[in-house]
């Protein structure tokens, strides 16, 4: 280490990145600090304090969590967001182009703090959409649906319900391989309750994923902390889904059953999408690059993608040059979703992110009229614009 001119931490926890912090004092003068893990952006300035305190401000910090997982980790693929003084990053620019392709690392401008926060609104959407694919693959077991056929049609081309987590989780879903955990369960309710505390003391509104973090909260209640994070599919069929008997007993068809699951998954990813981009707006994050960071990250969805631009062009008040698909009201959103809650209900499989998604686009509806278009009705009617 007393050669090394860099100094790396992921760490699962904030107490063991001060326990590792103690051997700084043998890095050499002006060297690289580098901080991966996912942390409060708070804790982040924090750690730049510490190091003047200790004498050693000279160290040049780098606030810089990752995304991508082990798979992405080994193939040099991960998505780093950086943040910190323009002669940390400066001086620190080769070791992160080392670690990932040029197009997955995000210099973030903000200063120590920003990657962080960056990396925190990216986790709204990795949040919301597992625990949405959860509940969906749940619903599709308890229609009578095959679970595998169900995940082959969410993850086709072209899928309008597709996200990134559903297709990465659910397929270790499928097999109930849930130890050892790909992504604990634990993890997860880290980052989540980062983003409702970050929200609490910004003044912000997290509806949806403080939805999320009582539903795992309750996964670790029941002793799954340790499991994949997958394995939250348990809270709405506790049996494997390997054990599901595919059924035609139901009064609706197949594909009427089919469209319930999707129309549950685009509710959940739109609402979530607005989640997301307006908690960023709000920090001052610029959005743009929020949305080029995930939309080809683990918080990538198809709702995301389409939707994204006209989210951002409404909240910052500048005009939208992408493509947008054809519209849907918001009187049509609400209608398919309440189907959605109302064969739920019949076949007694609960709806927690569903109704989240439901109580969002009802109170937008009321406040705008149901005949405006739901990307519009829902960031204006449920988020405002300043």
């Amino acid at each position: 280490m007393r050669q090394s001119s860099v100094r790396l931490h992921i760490l699962p926890c904030i107490c063991a990145f001060f326990t590792a912090l103690r051997p700084t004092t043998a890095l050499p003068k002006g060297a690289n600090l580098l901080l991966a893990s996912t942390v409060p952006s708070s804790y982040a300035t924090s750690v730049q304090e510490q190091l003047t305190t200790i004498g050693r401000s000279d160290i040049l910090f780098i606030d810089c969590p990752v995304s991508g997982g082990t798979a992405r980790a080994a193939t040099g693929e991960l998505t780093i967001m950086a943040g910190g003084t323009e002669a940390a990053l400066e001086h620190g620019h080769e070791l992160l182009l080392e670690l990932t392709a040029p197009d997955k690392l995000f210099i973030v401008k903000g200063g120590i703090g920003a990657g962080s926060n960056m990396k925190m609104v990216h986790q709204v959407l990795a949040g919301l959409h597992v625990t949405g694919a959860c509940e969906a693959l749940g619903l599709a077991a308890r229609l009578g649906l095959d679970p595998k056929e169900t995940y082959e049609l969410v993850t086709k081309d072209g899928c309008e319900s597709w996200s990134w987590m559903f297709e990465n989780r659910m397929e270790r879903a499928l097999t109930a391989e849930y130890r050892p955990a790909a992504s604990a369960l634990t993890i997860l309710l880290k980052d989540l309750g980062i983003i409702t505390a970050t929200g609490r003391d910004t003044q912000f509104p997290t509806p949806l994923t403080g939805i999320a973090e009582q539903l795992f909260l309750s996964g670790v209640a029941l002793g799954w902390g340790p499991d994949d994070d997958s394995s939250m599919v348990r809270l709405y069929y506790p049996e494997a889904l390997a054990t599901v008997q595919a059924s035609s007993s139901s009064k609706l068809s197949l594909a009427d059953r089919e469209q319930l699951v999707l129309d549950l998954l685009s509710a959940v990813h739109l609402v979530s999408a607005a989640e997301g981009i307006a908690f960023a707006h709000h920090l001052g994050l610029d959005v743009q690059q929020y949305f080029s960071l995930c939309a080809d990250a683990a918080g990538a969805s198809w709702s995301f993608r389409a939707r994204g631009p006209e989210i951002m062009a409404i909240l910052t008040g500048t005009p939208s040059l992408a493509a947008t698909p054809p519209k849907v009201s918001l009187d049509q959103r609400i209608a398919g979703l309440e189907k959605v809650l109302v064969e739920a209900k019949n076949v007694g499989c609960p709806l927690y992110m569903g109704s989240g998604a439901m109580s969002e686009l009802a109170l937008a509806r009321l406040r705008v009229g149901g005949s405006v278009d739901e990307v519009k009705g829902l960031v204006t009617g449920f988020w405002g614009t300043k």
